[in-house]
């Protein structure tokens, strides 16, 4: 792990870029796919499963019995885990609905929003180096509450055909019916365009490896909604003096492990901060069932020293992490100063991992600096807000002139006739 100490602003931009993604060279390879998909459905669905997930299949649809057969397979304590974290995600998100407030901008004009939930609605679970069955949560459970009336979940099959059983339990608890075996850049063409198994989707969810991630952005020319633009993951933890390194050191193996292109910083306020950290960091990494990519991540890692920590903010704010750890005694004083972050973990006993299973919150977060401009998943993901106004005769009366005068001068007759007509008739 690389240590900065005190490095100015005109440093920072080449101290916030991640691993490099070149993802133009995979372009070519996906739009075939997707294309291929396009054009002839689950026989390309087939041909593409045995090529890249190495099992043959004939149907891509799990049934019912299916499904409970995986269920009765996990484990009691970690169904009780789940449900555990099903029951906070859903108190959370509910609290995002929010009322319809009607509007009155002038006498007799009545303005409002209300939510729509998005009809159909793609979801996709990673099954690879690590079954994210609290992904179906962070995106089924809101999907449930927003209304959609079609839920469409892909994740790949293991090389017996088969879904993770916490993935199948998870997605029966949250109400998921049409569930497929379907992986990689494949499962996003089959819900972009739909085939005879798989319906087409309006919008698409859920992280994945380089491939999936081209589709979806792929599946944007088509004319798809995408929950947001994806990168590896990553966490940015503030740690002072009162933070235990051990625990330091835990939060950022806790994201290095995703994978070898994650990246995970550690920003503090003195060298020999730093220094204990990265030797707790070193040992703790020699436990991990997943130290190879682990360790590739910290190569991939910085840590940064900054006497003052409103420079820290700043350089924290440039950075926008998708997630930011404040393991401080003044965490929420600090966190006043951030502007970008997917999400933040506030004190000494907020670990990141809370946020990734069970605290209420939602772990699907914009990475790679697109927290300057997005935000993570919510219940707003998966509705649309209509706009709606209403006029009485005396609102049309007093706003008509303004709308004639503007519309005359923008030259559309047409728009302002639509308004004369109606007020020469009262």
């Amino acid at each position: 792990m690389k240590t900065f100490v005190a490095p100015n602003p005109g440093e920072w931009d080449a101290l916030t870029r991640r691993p490099a993604q070149d993802l133009s060279k995979l372009e070519a390879t996906v739009r075939a796919v997707m294309q291929r998909v396009q054009q002839e459905g689950d026989a390309a669905l087939r041909d593409y499963t045995a090529r890249f997930d190495g099992v043959e299949l004939d149907d891509f649809a799990v049934g019912a019995e299916a499904v409970q057969a995986a269920a009765d397979q996990v484990p009691e304590q970690l169904k009780q885990a789940i449900q555990t974290a099903k029951r906070n995600v859903e108190t959370f998100h509910r609290a995002q609905q929010t009322s319809v407030r009607e509007v009155e901008t002038m006498p007799g004009v009545r303005c409002w929003r209300e939510a729509r939930a998005i009809d159909k609605v793609g979801l996709y679970i990673p099954g690879g180096t690590a079954p994210l069955f609290s992904t179906v949560l962070m995106l089924a459970v809101p999907a449930q509450i927003a209304g959609c009336r079609e839920v469409v979940l892909c994740s790949p099959p293991d090389k017996e055909g088969n879904i993770h059983p916490a993935i199948l339990y998870t997605a029966q608890l949250c109400g998921v019916t049409k569930i497929f075996r379907l992986g990689g850049s494949q499962a996003i063409a089959a819900m972009t365009y739909g085939t005879a198994t798989v319906p087409k989707v309006y919008k698409l969810f859920g992280p994945g490896n380089a491939y999936v991630t081209v589709a979806k952005q792929l599946a944007q020319l088509q004319g798809l909604a995408i929950d947001m633009p994806a990168g590896p993951s990553e966490v940015l933890v503030c740690a002072d003096a009162g933070a235990r390194s051990s625990h330091v050191a835990a939060d950022l193996l806790s994201q290095a492990e995703h994978g070898h292109d994650s990246q995970v910083v550690l920003v503090t306020d003195s060298e020999e901060k730093a220094k204990d950290v990265w030797l707790q960091v070193q040992a703790q990494l020699q436990q991990l069932p997943r130290k190879a990519l682990a360790s590739q991540s910290l190569d991939n890692s910085m840590a940064l020293v900054f006497p003052d920590w409103d420079d820290a903010a700043g350089y924290v704010n440039h950075y926008a992490p998708e997630h930011l750890i404040l393991s401080m005694a003044d965490a929420r004083a600090f966190a006043g100063k951030i502007r970008n972050a997917g999400s933040i973990f506030l004190g000494y006993h907020t670990p990141e991992s809370v946020g990734d299973y069970a605290s209420g919150t939602n772990h699907t977060l914009p990475t790679y600096g697109y927290a300057n401009q997005y935000s993570g998943v919510s219940l707003d993901s998966f509705v649309k807000q209509i706009t709606f106004q209403e006029l009485t005769r005396e609102g049309l009366q007093l706003l008509g002139p303004t709308v004639e005068v503007m519309a005359e001068a923008e030259e559309l007759i047409a728009h302002r006739d639509a308004v004369r007509l109606r007020l020469l008739d009262f």
